[in-house]
């Protein structure tokens, strides 16, 4: 099986971060959100991850080069020239066939891949888009009118939709309705609709984080401390939150021999 990670994005919307590191390299836990991505998928059975960068490229490629991979996983990487958009950027990939999955690299997930791949050929279908639910709480209260006259009204409603993840699996096939240049995938989605194309959906309940934002980067931070093993990891030897940190002073003679100068929990400007 092979997977596609899309890691061209400027990040805009999780700066500061992403104004000197690319967002696939945002740490989650000890490790960059891309590193988790590609061991998920290696434990699925990847044997081979592409990844479409741009965008500080050289980074995720020089970190990825010093990481520690599964074990007979296969890396690539794939520059674009120009941004692309989230569907154009598999034109960079000269040799893609038969079945795989594709995904943006800010994605932290549970989701089962393995599920996700037999769902799509199981459908038959050009492109599956694994949806998960949304709760959208509106803070106002929504009012129903026509003609000039109230019908209802409806304070502060909640909605659930089914939104994208940002993963997906693609048959060959699908490749042929992509333009030249640039595409984003709603693009995409709607040229397969139009041409009478089968396109698949597949919900999950899986644990799911965009980190695209600051917010859902706390959020998925958060989760991955309070629960690691679920993401595969070790827990974090971090001090207590509670227990702040304090640089050892300098001697009264100024000098500090050296070791002298360390980090010390709890000492509030004591010697430890």
């Amino acid at each position: 099986m092979r997977a596609i990670i899309l890691a061209g994005g400027l990040g805009t919307r999780l700066r500061p971060y992403t104004t000197v590191i690319p967002k696939p390299l945002v740490p989650i836990g000890d490790r960059p959100v891309v590193e988790h991505i590609i061991h998920s998928l290696a434990s699925a059975g990847v044997e081979r991850v592409d990844l479409c960068v741009n965008h500080l490229g050289q980074l995720i490629r020089s970190y990825l080069a010093n990481a520690e991979m599964p074990p007979g996983l296969r890396l690539a990487f794939h520059w674009e020239s120009e941004p692309l958009g989230t569907a154009g950027a598999l034109a960079a990939v000269s040799d893609l066939e038969g079945t795989f999955i594709v995904m943006n690299g800010d994605i932290l997930t549970t989701l089962d891949y393995r599920e996700l791949v037999d769902f799509h050929l199981e459908k038959d279908a050009a492109l599956t888009i694994a949806m998960h639910g949304k709760r959208v709480e509106l803070d106002l209260g929504v009012v129903e009118a026509a003609d000039g006259l109230v019908h209802n009204y409806i304070e502060k409603p909640t909605f659930r939709y089914q939104v994208s993840t940002g993963i997906y699996v693609y048959d060959e096939r699908a490749l042929s309705y992509l333009p030249g240049g640039p595409c984003q995938f709603p693009e995409l989605v709607l040229r397969l609709l139009a041409a009478g194309e089968r396109v698949a959906a597949w919900e999950t309940d899986a644990e799911w984080f965009d980190i695209g934002t600051v917010g859902e980067y706390e959020r998925a931070a958060a989760e991955v401390e309070r629960s690691p093993e679920r993401y595969r990891m070790d827990p974090l030897d971090l001090p207590p939150r509670e227990v702040p940190l304090a640089i050892a002073p300098v001697p009264a003679n100024g000098r500090a021999d050296e070791g002298e100068w360390r980090l010390a929990a709890g000492q509030r400007g004591r010697r430890p």
